[in-house]
């Protein structure tokens, strides 16, 4: 392998070093990432008002359903690469990147034409309020029909992750969360295009990413050549990156499917409800996503050991990377204490507000539960990177009961405070399998 990439070998060396190092490109661009999000939100909030914010943010379960199977999909084809990059197998690392490729651009254009024709039966089936029915579709098709840019994104950083490069594509993230704020205040506040301005601000941010990191892994990474022997289809490669992406991907659509019980429950509750949901869970993800980076850094890491068979490594690296989830967990609810009502007020305006306040409650109340999340992004990113992936579908279900309990419950007195409380049932569920498995699976490799 080429010497660049040889530097990003997990298979040698402290095993919490190199997480925590592999870790925090992504968890700055993670946190990048969510800026630009915020960012949007805060445009929508201030330019176009709360029924814009209520508009868009009803949507959440709708891309969490479409998008995260795109999202696991692509974390998925990622693994068998990361495992033959692990064991120093060049030729199948190139196999895998192409048929990756292929299967990625089927699934995506398959994908984007389905999401886009079912977008306002979708909609209609979570109850979403008929006043902000069309702002929501406009915004969500948007989102759907750049699918192929999404699966391009996120497809590419997930092969440069296996390669072990977790900093060229924070670079890359970086400079398209940039474009994607100049880009949200000009289609939204300058060229009045509401929601919709919004939604193609985000997907032309991800197609810039996404071909930036295509452009080094094939200009500046020497052991990847353009090659005519690597591009041609493999069914049996196909066959072992969709036995991983497919389960990956539809791991994340059951957990999406309790998310869209868990919406239905919110629009129920009204439009109130549905803002301080948006609200509080905008700012609740920029400071549990790195969490989630910590477990993408995890699943590499893992996959490449599994590869290279060093499976002391893995069981030192589950340790480590808990040791770093709880440390951070301290600092992101001491951070959310001190910080809530400043960071509410930047979205709505004032914290007086029905909606506000039901925005501080959610943070105050999720946040003393972060351990559980940090937890189950390692122990379900071991089990991933070790290949299987089928499990993690089961831990999705998990998380799918856990949200339609908490669902269930806001239809109660409890109301609002089962919503609040509607992850971390989730989060608690999966990570009970989740930790059963990982912990049948070492003990089996030793």
């Amino acid at each position: 392998m080429h010497n660049t990439l040889s530097r990003n070998d997990l298979t040698t060396g402290n095993p919490l070093s190199k997480i925590f190092f592999f870790a925090l490109p992504l968890v700055f661009g993670t946190l990048f990432q969510q800026l630009y999000n915020f960012a949007d939100t805060v445009i929508i909030g201030r330019f176009l008002g709360e029924q814009a914010l209520a508009a868009s943010g009803v949507t959440y379960s709708l891309n969490f359903l479409i998008l995260g199977f795109v999202q696991g999909c692509a974390a998925g084809f990622g693994v068998p690469l990361s495992q033959s990059f692990g064991a120093k197998d060049r030729d199948e690392v190139h196999r895998f990147y192409w048929n990756g490729l292929w299967a990625s651009a089927v699934i995506s254009v398959i994908l984007a034409a389905a999401a886009f024709a079912m977008t306002v039966p979708l909609l209609a089936l979570i109850r979403t309020p008929q006043d902000i029915l069309p702002m929501a579709a406009s915004y969500i098709q948007i989102i759907f029909a750049g699918i192929p840019l999404s699966m391009l994104y996120n497809h590419s950083a997930s092969v440069l992750r296996a390669l072990g490069d977790s900093r060229h594509p924070f670079y890359f993230l970086l400079a398209s969360c940039v474009l994607n704020i100049v880009l949200d205040f000009l289609l939204v506040a300058v060229i009045p295009l509401g929601v919709a301005g919004a939604a193609a601000a985000t997907v032309i941010s991800q197609g810039v990413s996404g071909c930036l990191n295509c452009w080094w892994l094939f200009q500046k990474t020497a052991s990847f050549a353009i090659r005519k022997k690597d591009m041609a289809l493999s069914l049996s490669h196909v066959k072992r990156l969709n036995a991983i992406g497919l389960p990956m991907g539809f791991e994340y659509s059951v957990c999406a499917i309790g998310a869209i019980a868990m919406q239905n429950a919110i629009n129920v509750l009204g439009s109130t409800a549905i803002t301080a949901h948006t609200t509080g869970e905008k700012i609740r993800q920029i400071f549990t996503l790195p969490m989630e980076s910590v477990g993408t850094a995890m699943a590499t890491y893992t996959a490449q050991n599994y590869g290279a068979r060093k499976y002391d490594r893995i069981r030192s690296g589950v340790r480590y990377g808990l040791l770093i989830q709880y440390l951070y967990c301290i600092a992101a609810w001491t951070a959310i204490f001190l910080a809530k009502g400043s960071l509410v007020a930047l979205v709505l305006g004032e914290t007086a507000s029905p909606a506000a306040q039901g925005a501080l409650e959610y943070l105050s109340r999720i946040s003393v539960l972060f351990a559980i999340h940090g937890s189950l992004t390692i122990f379900r990113n071991t089990l991933q990177g070790m290949g299987h992936s089928f499990q993690a579908i089961l831990s999705g279900i998990g998380e799918l009961l856990g949200r339609s309990l908490g669902a269930a419950l806001a239809f109660t007195s409890l109301g609002f405070t089962a919503i609040c409380y509607g992850n971390p049932i989730s989060w608690s569920f999966a990570l009970a399998y989740c930790v059963l498995m990982v912990w049948m699976h070492l003990r089996r490799l030793a």
